[in-house]
């Protein structure tokens, strides 16, 4: 925005002879003469104006979350946003004596008219002022003469106080507001209103704060035609996807109501997740009929909807990288292989110290620690590596999100760390398959702890597959009965990825084993072991079947009989299966819903 209003002004300025006034340094002086004796006038000229300004204000909702009017927050930043830039005195003038600008009929040329009344209004009070005073002195000079004396010095003295202190009470009053404005902002004032008990249903709150976000308007309108060029003021609002749904309904409606001029001066950028909002939106109490689909209603808001792009592949390598390089001033003692070293037991505490150390990592010599420093360092930084090579395929299943980059970039040396703690000289998961199993339990961590537990509860049972067996045939088989459970676990699921790229990441680029996986699992710190638990508890609550009700046995006298004269016509092959289905009937009962895979469920 910035290079396009520069470009602007540079296409506009080489045809037109006028240069844009400045508002800083030595040109305020010039700036608060316009402002008490000019009239600016609103004429074609200015409307055809190309050349733009932008004036860019942050404001984070997070940051006044706590606040019973969040809305509130959102109009004292913006005046304090505006007040900064330009300047305390300049505002708080033509909070005092600015005039709005005005449209004349006909075309006119000149943007500016004198203000006659407030010329003549000073001039005014500045006469009477020195007529007062010279009357004062002429009163005191007489006495001290000896020739004023009697009723005619009094006179003089009387009169001359009266204009003195009438004229002069005037500029006072007026120098008063100003420095009443510059040292009470328009924040204080929206503050202090905001602070009261039961402001909400105080008489005119409302229309004072609209009074001030007019007056705030008006000055921008000046400022546009003093400074010879369009003005926008730009508010960024972050965080709003974090606040609770009743105050982000409060700052939708503050900002359509700043909106609702059609010459209002402000564009609002809401750096928003749209499924967020609008969730807040339809949860609204306040909302009810009008926002009961908040898709709608965020149509009806926002002007020009923009969704980021997908991020490209260099793009990502380059956040990535950074990612990795914001880690350099934890991880400068490992990735540079300068352990520190073990102090001694002659200087202080250093002997505790190392003892201790001893203790936690069961070391020996103070050069074994060193080498399990060095080694963690070259795995570090080679997991790390791993993420963001342009020749591995595993920056490929990183999100498009720098918070998630950075939380793989944060958990990969830690991951590494415990690794290599519990597997010592032992070979084991290599550092690109630590780091890649670290994207999966952040990208996937439903399904994957659905794999954990189907495999848990397989070896529990007593059936574990093989060590060499693929994790992915694991889930694979066990999926039709997540499927079931998608109602219950509905918020676990949305915590996952793409389930096409979660296939080709166990199936093909990644195919951890079982040996693999429960060697990992040991070391992993991303994943949140309550998923897993919750599932467990899942399955075993639908592995209960109700007991059957009790059969009559006079009902089930006949039933017998015709199945004793059945069993006696059939053949001796259907008899021993007719036992050993018999025979297995008590022990599947007993053993629940359990079924081998090739065997033929009961009504099916």
């Amino acid at each position: 925005m910035q290079q396009e209003a520069a470009q602007r002004e540079t296409a506009e300025l080489q045809h037109v002879p006028w240069r844009p006034r400045p508002v800083r340094g030595w040109s305020v002086p010039r700036l608060l003469w316009y402002l008490v004796f000019l009239q600016p006038i609103i004429t074609e000229v200015h409307l055809r104006r190309k050349n733009v300004q932008f004036l860019f204000i942050r404001f984070s909702a997070w940051q006044y979350a706590g606040t019973d009017k969040l809305w509130a927050g959102l109009v004292t930043t913006l005046c304090e946003g505006i007040r900064h830039h330009y300047g305390a005195l300049p505002f708080s003038v033509y909070s005092v004596v600015g005039n709005k600008p005005i449209t004349t009929p006909g075309c006119c040329e000149r943007e500016w008219h004198c203000r006659r009344r407030v010329c003549l209004g000073l001039l005014a009070l500045v006469a009477v002022l020195a007529l007062g005073v010279g009357l004062l002195y002429l009163s005191l000079g007489g006495r001290e003469h000896g020739h004023g004396g009697g009723a005619g010095g009094s006179l003089l003295k009387v009169f001359g106080g009266a204009a003195t202190t009438l004229s002069g009470s005037g500029l006072l009053m007026a120098v008063y507001s100003v420095c009443k404005h510059l040292f009470v902002s328009q924040r204080k004032k929206i503050e202090r209103l905001v602070s009261r008990e039961k402001f909400g249903s105080q008489l005119g709150f409302m229309c004072e704060v609209k009074k001030e976000v007019e007056l705030l308007t008006d000055f921008l309108c000046f400022l546009e035609i003093y400074q010879r060029r369009r003005l926008r003021v730009v508010l960024e609002v972050t965080g709003l996807d974090t606040c609770y749904p009743e105050r982000v309904v409060g700052v939708l409606n503050a900002i359509n109501t700043l909106l609702s001029d059609s010459h209002a001066p402000f564009i609002f950028i809401l750096v928003v997740d749209p499924s967020i909002l609008a969730a807040c939106l339809e949860s609204a109490g306040n909302m009810k009929g009008t926002a009961d689909n908040g898709y709608l209603f965020l149509n009806r808001t926002v002007t020009l909807p923009f969704s980021v792009p997908i991020m490209g592949p260099r793009t990502k390598l380059q956040f990535l990288h950074d990612a990795v390089q914001s880690r350099d001033d934890l991880l400068y003692r490992e990735i540079t292989g300068k352990p520190r070293p073990l102090a001694g037991g002659d200087g202080g505490g250093g002997g505790e110290v190392a003892q201790l150390l001893a203790v936690e990592t069961q070391a020996g010599p103070e050069h074994a620690q060193g080498r399990v420093d060095a080694e963690a360092a070259r795995s570090i930084q080679e997991a790390l590596f791993c993420l963001h090579d342009e020749r591995d395929c595993l920056y490929e299943y990183v999100p498009d999100n720098v918070v998630s980059m950075r939380r793989i970039v944060n958990t990969v040396p830690i991951t590494v760390r415990l690794l290599q703690q519990q597997q010592g000289d032992l070979g084991g998961p290599t550092p690109r398959q630590a780091v890649a199993w670290v994207v999966l339990a952040n990208q996937w961590p439903c399904r994957l702890s659905w794999a954990l537990q189907c495999l848990e509860d397989r070896q529990q049972a007593g059936g574990a597959p093989e060590g060499r067996a693929r994790l992915w045939d694991v889930f694979r088989d066990n999926s039709r009965e997540l499927h079931t459970m998608t109602k219950a676990l509905q918020n676990v699921l949305d915590l996952d990825g793409d389930p096409e790229l979660f296939e080709r990441f166990l199936g093909a680029d990644f195919p951890f084993t079982v040996a693999e996986a429960q060697s990992l699992l040991r070391c992993t710190v991303n994943l949140d072991h309550s998923i897993r638990r919750r599932m467990g508890l899942i399955r075993a609550v639908s592995a209960l079947k109700p007991p059957s009700p009790p059969k009559s046995p006079a009902r089930d006298a006949p039933h017998a009989a015709h199945g004793a004269n059945s069993a006696s016509r059939a053949s001796p092959i259907g008899h021993a299966a007719g036992h050993a289905s018999e025979t297995h009937h008590p022990r599947d009962r007993a053993h629940g819903t359990r079924f081998n895979p090739g065997e033929p469920r009961p009504g099916g």
